[in-house]
């Protein structure tokens, strides 16, 4: 009996490897609407987009180290390092243009619990009955758990609010990729309780990393289209294998890291395959000269002498003296 259960944790292993690095389940897809529903109060609300939190200099030093395990999983120093520079903001902050999320609130390494009970108030596209519950446990989880202290970027739909500790652009963008994805749906709170379920958040993932690197390919950036791939699979990996852990809980660990693994080697393989043309980005940022010497020169055509001056598109004017008379 041990044996075919090891042969099936096996075979179930493949196929998430398989899944995973061949079939490519995160093929970009961007996120298609007729208009978004949105409460009034929410529009109406002047206070900016993004808000960033306070330097709070021992506080994040502790959140730092908190969020060691998220870093080593995920591969990358900027994970929960509760330090968001100003590119990041920039990256985000283009992404809500584009996509017309005025109506949502991000949260720069910031703890406002009581803004966001203010939120979750006005957000009146969510059914009370799911906001003063499931609404109110969130809001409670926040803050008694500051994500300041525990880190964890996520967006939270009864208050609308992307909360983010991370200072990589790829994820920022995809936290907003599911306040996209939210404002679009007719039942938001139902939308929000079925994630609750086991398995069912890979489906809301698949939606947001898709759109997310849709974007990234249209903007023609090679960074950020090798740093989603890099950072957003391996982070599918881990529901992926969360997933799996629930479907075969005495194969859960190797499982989860089996995903998450799986998630970096398909990262690795479909950031290799980025089109050499997205490179050409970059040719206005190189120095003059170098643009010039790239540049070829125009020569003449052969029935042209080379010193064929043009006529002056203005007449000369006569001087001073001549219209005097002198």
């Amino acid at each position: 009996m041990d044996c075919k259960k090891t042969l099936f944790s096996c075979l179930a292993t493949v196929s998430l490897l398989v899944t995973c690095a061949g079939c490519n389940p995160l093929a970009p897809r961007p996120i298609l609407h007729s208009g978004y529903r949105v409460a009034p109060e929410l529009i109406a609300d002047a206070g900016p987009v993004i808000e960033r939190g306070k330097p709070r200099p021992i506080i994040d030093c502790v959140g730092w180290v908190i969020g060691i395990p998220g870093r080593v999983l995920l591969w990358d120093p900027r994970i929960d390092n509760h330090k968001i520079s100003k590119h990041t903001e920039a990256v985000v902050a283009q992404y809500i243009a584009e996509n017309d999320l005025q109506h949502i609130k991000v949260r720069l390494n910031q703890y406002a619990p009581i803004d966001d009970w203010r939120r979750l108030r006005k957000n009146k596209t969510v059914g009370w009955p799911y906001r003063y519950t499931l609404g109110v446990l969130s809001l409670a989880g926040e803050a008694i758990l500051p994500g300041r202290v525990f880190g964890g970027d996520h967006f939270n739909p009864f208050t609308s609010t992307v909360h983010l500790y991370s200072d990589v652009p790829a994820i920022g963008l995809h936290e907003a990729a599911h306040a996209k994805d939210f404002s679009r749906r007719d039942y938001p709170g139902t939308y929000a309780l079925v994630y609750l379920l086991p398995i069912v958040p890979l489906w809301h993932e698949k939606i947001a990393t898709g759109d997310v690197i849709d974007y990234a390919l249209r903007t023609e950036d090679e960074h950020l289209i090798r740093e989603s791939y890099r950072v957003l699979y391996p982070a599918y990996g881990t529901y992926v294998g969360g997933a799996a852990s629930w479907v075969l809980p005495d194969y859960a660990d190797p499982l989860y890291f089996g995903a998450v693994l799986a998630g970096h080697a398909a990262a690795h393989h479909h950031s290799y395959e980025v089109p050499e043309r997205l490179i050409q980005w970059e040719t206005p940022h190189q120095p003059l000269d170098q643009q010039l010497d790239q540049q070829p020169i125009a020569q003449p055509p052969l029935d042209q002498p080379i010193f064929d001056m043009p006529q002056p598109l203005v007449q000369p004017q006569p001087l001073l003296g001549e219209q005097l008379g002198w």
